[in-house]
C-alpha cells in the first residue's frame, strides 16, 4: 500500500516523503516478521523470493503508468482485490502443514462424559443420529487416578456423517460431557530408505559384525559407555523394560528374541517393518556375533516389549493409541519408545494429555518422535504434548536433519541421531533408514538403562539429566541438545 501510495503522490513534497517513510518502514516490519515467524530457513527464502518478484513486478508497472494517474489508480485498485482475496489467504497457509487428517470411520468422536454422569443423559442426541457408542478404553487397571474411564466413543452413521460438527457442538453444549473430540487418525512417522554406509574407526569389544556401519554409536561414544559397564563401576538395579508401540516387533528376529518379552502374541509380528526397526536400535542384542549393536554391551539393563497400537499398513487412531499407552503402563512399562504422530484438529488434546499424567502416575516415562515434516513439533501429536521427551533427528555431521521437526517450543526436547540408521528389520535383515522415527528410540533405549540403575527417576528428573549432561549441535535452539549416553548413565547413577 505504501509503494502504490508513494506512486500515485510521489510528484507532491510532502506526501512523497511521508509515503516513502511509510515504505521503509514497512520493508523492515516486514523483514522482522518474516525472520522471527515459525518455519525453516527454506521456507522463508522461498516466501521472500515471491514477494520480491510480486514488489519488482508492481514497481515496473506503476513505474511505465506514472504518468496516466486513473490507470494507476485503476491498477491500485486491482492490486488491493488481490491481496485481499488471494495473497492474504495464502500468506496465512505459508508455514501450515497441509497434511489432510483423517478421522476413524468406526468411531468418529471420543467424549468425556462429566464425572458422575451416565451416557444415558445423552440419550436424546444419542437418538436423534442414530449413534452406536462404547467405552472407549475399558481395561484401565487404577482408574482411581485418571478420569478416562468416563471416555466413550460414538460411531456416526453415514447419513449424519455430514453433521458431525453440529453433533459435537450439541454434545458439548449438553453440559454432561467434558471435554470432545474428534476420534484422529495418526500414522507411523515416515522413514526414508538409504543405503549409504558408514565405516567406524572405533573398537567397540563386540563382535556384532554390522556394528562399524552404525555411525551413531561413534558418533555418540557408545564405547565409553560399553567399558563404564564393563568396569561394574554402576550397578544395575532392575532390567528396564522399553515398550515399543507401534507396528508390531518381529519377536522371532534374531538379533531381538533373547532381549523380547511378550505381553500378547499379536503383538509379536510387524508386516511394515517400521515397530521392528525401532526395536532393534533400543535394544538388539548385543555381542551376539549376529547383526547390529546397541546401547548396553551385556544385554542386562534393558528388555524389549510390543503394543500394537498401527496397523500393517502404519495407521493408528487415537483410541487405540491411548489404549496402547494405558496398556503399557498397566504392563509395568519404565519407558516408552513412540515413533508416531502427526498434525492436529484440536489445540487441546486433553485426552493425550491424561493418558500421559496417566502414565506417569504408574511410572512410565515416554519418548516420541518430534515428526518429520521441518515445522514446530508443539504442533503435532503426541510430540507437543505436555509430559512427554520429544525427539528430534540429527545427521551424521550433528546437524538438524533437514525433515526434521524442531523441538524449540517444547518443554522437554533432546536430540539424536536419525539419518541412515541401521537397524533389524523382519526376516533377520537389516536396514538403514531416516527419520526422527530412527532418532526417538535411541533416547528410549538409553533411558531404559538410566531406569535399570535409578529406578525412581521421574521424567523431568531423566530430562534434566540428558538435557544437563548433552551435547551442543550445530542448531542446539532447533534440535536440543544431543544425548551423551556415558554422562547420562553415570548422572543417573549417582
Amino acid at each position: 500500500m505504501s509503494l502504490i501510495l508513494w506512486f500515485i503522490f510521489k510528484e507532491q513534497k510532502w506526501a512523497g516523503k511521508l509515503f516513502g517513510k511509510t515504505l521503509l518502514f514497512a520493508l523492515i516490519a516486514y523483514a522482522l516478521g518474516l525472520a522471527m515467524g515459525e518455519g525453516n530457513m527454506a521456507q522463508k527464502m522461498f516466501i521472500l523470493a515471491k514477494d520480491a518478484v510480486i514488489m519488482s513486478v508492481f514497481s515496473v508497472s506503476f513505474s511505465l503508468m506514472s504518468k496516466n494517474k486513473k490507470a494507476i489508480v485503476t491498477m491500485a485498485l486491482g492490486v488491493i482485490m488481490f491481496f485481499k482475496f488471494y495473497y492474504f489467504q495464502e500468506l496465512q497457509q505459508a508455514f501450515v502443514d497441509k497434511t489432510p487428517i483423517e478421522i476413524n470411520e468406526e468411531g468418529e468422536i471420543l467424549i468425556d462424559v462429566a464425572d458422575g454422569e451416565s451416557i444415558k443423559v445423552l440419550s436424546n442426541i444419542i437418538e436423534k443420529y442414530d449413534l452406536d457408542y462404547e467405552v472407549a478404553f475399558p481395561d484401565i487397571a487404577s482408574p482411581e487416578i485418571t478420569d478416562l474411564d468416563d471416555y466413550y466413543v460414538l460411531n456416526i452413521p453415514k447419513k449424519y456423517e455430514k453433521n458431525r460438527a453440529e453433533i459435537m457442538r450439541k454434545l458439548m453444549d449438553s453440559g454432561f460431557v467434558d471435554d470432545v473430540e474428534e476420534n484422529e487418525v495418526v500414522y507411523a512417522i515416515p522413514t526414508i530408505e538409504s543405503n549409504k554406509t558408514s565405516n567406524n574407526k572405533i573398537d567397540f569389544g563386540v563382535n556384532d559384525p554390522s556394528v562399524n556401519g552404525q555411525w551413531a554409536l561413534e558418533a555418540l561414544d557408545i564405547h565409553k559407555l560399553y567399558d563404564l559397564v564393563r568396569s561394574k563401576k554402576i550397578k544395575s538395579k532392575k532390567v528396564a523394560r522399553v515398550f515399543v508401540l507401534d507396528t508390531g516387533i518381529d519377536a522371532q528376529h534374531e538379533d531381538i528374541s533373547d532381549n523380547y518379552t511378550s505381553i500378547d502374541k499379536r503383538y509379536d509380528m510387524d508386516k511394515m517393518g517400521h515397530g521392528t526397526h525401532c526395536a532393534g536400535t533400543v535394544s538388539a542384542v548385543t555381542n551376539n556375533g549376529k547383526g547390529v549393536a546397541a546401547f548396553c554391551p551385556d544385554n542386562s539393563m534393558v528388555q524389549l516389549t510390543s503394543v500394537k497400537v498401527l496397523s500393517n499398513y502404519g495407521g493408528g487412531t487415537q483410541q487405540g493409541i491411548i489404549g496402547g499407552m494405558i496398556k503399557a503402563a498397566d504392563k509395568g512399562a519404565d519407558v516408552v519408545s513412540m515413533s508416531l504422530g502427526g498434525p492436529s484438529n484440536d489445540a487441546r488434546q486433553r485426552a493425550y494429555t491424561k493418558a500421559i499424567k496417566y502414565m506417569s502416575k504408574k511410572g512410565t516415562i515416554t519418548v516420541v518422535a518430534a515428526g518429520n515434516s521441518s515445522r514446530n513439533a508443539k504442533d503435532y501429536v503426541p510430540a507437543g504434548i505436555e509430559g512427554v521427551i520429544s525427539v528430534a533427528a540429527l545427521n551424521s555431521k550433528i546437524e538438524k536433519a533437514p525433515f526434521s521437526n524442531f523441538v524449540t517450543d517444547v518443554k522437554m526436547g533432546i536430540a539424536a541421531p536419525g539419518v541412515d540408521i541401521l537397524s533389524t528389520v523382519p526376516g533377520n535383515a537389516y536396514k538403514e533408514y531416516s527419520g526422527t522415527s530412527m532418532a526417538c528410540p535411541h533416547v528410549a533405549g538409553l533411558i531404559g538403562m538410566m531406569r535399570s540403575v535409578n529406578p525412581d527417576l521421574t521424567t523431568a528428573e531423566v530430562y534434566k539429566i540428558l538435557h544437563d549432561t548433552g551435547k551442543q549441535t550445530k542448531d542446539t535452539e532447533a534440535t536440543g541438545r544431543m544425548i551423551y549416553p556415558i554422562d547420562a548413565v553415570k548422572a543417573a547413577a549417582k
